[in-house]
């Protein structure tokens, strides 16, 4: 019969804000990382910070908001009404507590469920917070969200508004550091979602006039065909033009807040440029026709934006607005039945439709030298695709009949469309696929991997060049043509089945070159598989250094040496040089929940072309010297003597 340990009152606890918040910081950031990753943690606590800033402006109160990051450390001073003075300490510490549980002071913010400055707080070494009213002032301070002092001063000379300052702890985070590229990038999209406000960060100054139409403008990695369209009213600005270039690039916001992972909002605004360019044209066009090559943004502002996760990176939210009815006495109203009366705005789908379908229609009949442009792309994307179509489904329906597909793909049980249960959500956030090189490889990875959620794709070989080659001939390609099948992109990005694509190739030249290939492929024609954090690279220990009583895998020259120093006598050292080289029990480590990955990273600015052209195009002297500087050459890794 198993032992059972003793499980009694006092296995009972219950944890309180900060502890909780400390103990399970993902409930509340999402994750922690060490900032290498826009959506690392320390990212989080900024925006968290800055929304509440924001959120003043957009209620109408101040017009400038200051951002200094110094060695880790940020400062955001706004010049918004401050928190109420005897509130300081209850709404920077307490859960659940906040001004913007009252619709009459915040109708459209993005913070409304009273935790984001808790968790920053929380998840702080240090975090001080001042409140500026009317010449008078309340401060507090903490360490790891406990508080270590607090009070009020006297004619501080201070504009109204806010201070924050706080320095993420390293106990959390690790060896953390800010990029200030991503940083630069929040700080903009700011600017360009609220016309006329003033985001001085470090010192330079960003302010934007004409909201999205300056976010699309100055991010066009190429020149559109023909000028981008703006389109604003009350709670909802668009902006849409199309490219030469393949997928979707497609920015969206709700009430200033950026959800690159999408959600109700964008989906309705891709079916409404589809739908409307339809009935403009009279003609039925492909709605994947309708928005190949589409580069634009949309941001509305709803009032309760329900989001999923704490991140707030995907809308969930299904109406403009649903809250409970009240009646004059403040008592909740309750239905026939006995259900709470909710009243419902307009569905988010309805009312992004119905602004498309009347401004941009409206917008094509007064801008006629459009339309053919717009018609002879629709008409571009139709032909490839029909061609396309039908070479691929010739190519798969070969390898189903020589069952290649089973061979090639070991799948997981999870993924990340399932209707998963909720217990199961971790699975869909896990979801991930390996594309490896060989049967060796994809066996080892199959051997050891959590086969609830992570999925292998075995590559024969090299795939083709895709930036060389006509759109046909990769059509034509066997491998590329599965592993789309695999990843479940053939029509729609919204159906892909796994929330993470992981390259994973030997740490060697071929392995490098492989690496650059499937790269491309994605970057030349799934582009947004990128921008949305999708794609990544697997990076796996170069190095096993031991002696007999411990054991060290190092992924660099630099972390082998010190794992050398450390362990001192009898040291044994090991080069990998495959993925096939490392012993499955050793493998488990590096693609479980500590695996190593690097995000391959496309902002909107950057031009795939060209960057392809540099990676991959005819040889230059420029990549000549990026490769000299950048690239370990083999005889540097070989060399493991100490």
């Amino acid at each position: 019969m198993a032992q059972t340990s003793n499980y009694t009152d006092e296995n009972i606890r219950t944890l309180e804000g900060v502890e909780h918040i400390r103990r399970r910081p993902g409930m509340y950031i999402g994750r922690l990382g060490n900032g290498d990753n826009p959506g690392d943690g320390i990212y989080v606590l900024l925006k968290e910070i800055v929304d509440n800033s924001i959120d003043e402006y957009s209620a109408g109160f101040g017009k400038q908001v200051q951002i200094t990051i110094e060695e880790g450390t940020v400062t955001v001073r706004d010049f918004g009404r401050g928190i109420p003075l005897d509130s300081v300490v209850k709404a920077t510490s307490k859960l659940n507590t906040g001004g913007k549980f009252d619709d009459a002071a915040f109708k459209k913010s993005v913070g409304l469920n009273g935790v984001g400055t808790k968790a920053v707080n929380a998840l702080s070494a240090s975090f001080y917070v001042e409140s500026f009213r009317d010449g008078q002032s309340s401060w507090a301070e903490y360490s790891q969200g406990v508080l270590t002092g607090s009070g009020r001063r006297e004619g501080t000379g201070e504009k109204n508004g806010t201070l924050t300052r706080f320095t993420p702890d390293t106990d959390m985070f690790g060896k953390y550091a800010f990029n200030m590229d991503y940083v630069e990038t929040m700080v903009k999209n700011y600017s360009y979602l609220k016309k006329g406000l003033t985001l001085v960060l470090n010192g330079t100054p960003y302010k934007s006039e004409n909201g999205l139409l300056d976010l699309v403008n100055e991010n066009l990695s190429e020149t559109p065909l023909y000028a981008p369209i703006h389109l604003e009213d009350d709670d909802i600005e668009v902006v849409i033009t199309h490219g030469n270039s393949y997928g979707e690039n497609i920015s969206s916001f709700v009430n200033g807040q950026n959800t690159r992972d999408g959600g109700t909002h964008l989906a309705a605004f891709r079916e409404a440029i589809a739908k409307t360019l339809k009935e403009f044209y009279k003609k039925n066009y492909a709605p994947e026709d309708c928005r190949q090559g589409v580069v634009g943004a949309i941001s509305i502002q709803i009032q309760e934006p329900n989001f999923e996760g704490q991140t707030k990176t995907k809308l969930g939210s299904t109406y403009m607005w649903e809250k409970f009815l009240h009646d004059d006495n403040g008592r909740q109203v309750k239905n026939a039945d006995g259900s709470n009366a909710i009243d419902r705005g307009p569905t988010i789908r309805t009312f992004v439709n119905d602004f498309i379908a009347r401004h941009l229609n409206n917008y094509l009949h007064m801008h006629t030298d459009i339309v053919p442009v717009i018609e002879e792309k629709i008409k571009a994307s139709q032909k490839e695709r029909e061609e396309i179509s039908g070479i691929q489904k010739k190519t798969r329906e070969r390898n189903k009949k020589a069952n290649v597909y089973n061979r090639k793909l070991r799948d997981c049980r999870y993924h990340f469309n399932d209707k998963v249960a909720k217990d199961k959500e971790e699975f869909k956030e896990k979801s991930s696929i390996f594309i490896t090189e060989g049967d060796s490889a994809s066996g080892t990875i199959t051997k050891v991997r959590a086969a609830n959620y992570q999925a292998v794709f075995s590559l024969r070989g090299k795939p083709i060049n895709c930036y060389k080659e006509s759109r046909r001939k990769v059509a034509e390609n066997e491998e590329l043509n599965l592993l789309i099948s695999a990843l479940g992109v053939e029509n729609d990005l919204d159906d892909l089945r796994y929330n993470n694509i992981i390259v994973a190739t030997d740490a060697d030249d071929d392995g490098m070159h492989i690496r650059m290939l499937v790269l491309t492929f994605f970057m030349k024609y799934y582009p947004d598989l990128i921008r949305r954090g999708h794609v990544h690279t697997l990076q796996t220990p170069l190095f096993r250094v031991r002696n007999k009583k411990e054991t060290c895998y190092c992924y660099s020259i630099e972390e082998k040496e010190e794992a050398a120093a450390k362990l001192k006598t009898g040291v044994e050292i090991t080069r990998f040089k495959g993925l096939g080289e490392i012993d499955p029990e050793e493998f488990v480590d590096f693609i479980g929940d500590n695996m190593r990955l690097d995000l391959v990273k496309l902002s909107d600015e950057e031009s795939p072309a060209d960057i392809m052209e540099f990676y991959m195009g005819d040889n230059t002297m420029d990549r000549q010297v990026f490769i000299t500087r950048n690239l370990r050459s083999e005889e540097e890794l070989e060399d493991v003597n100490i």
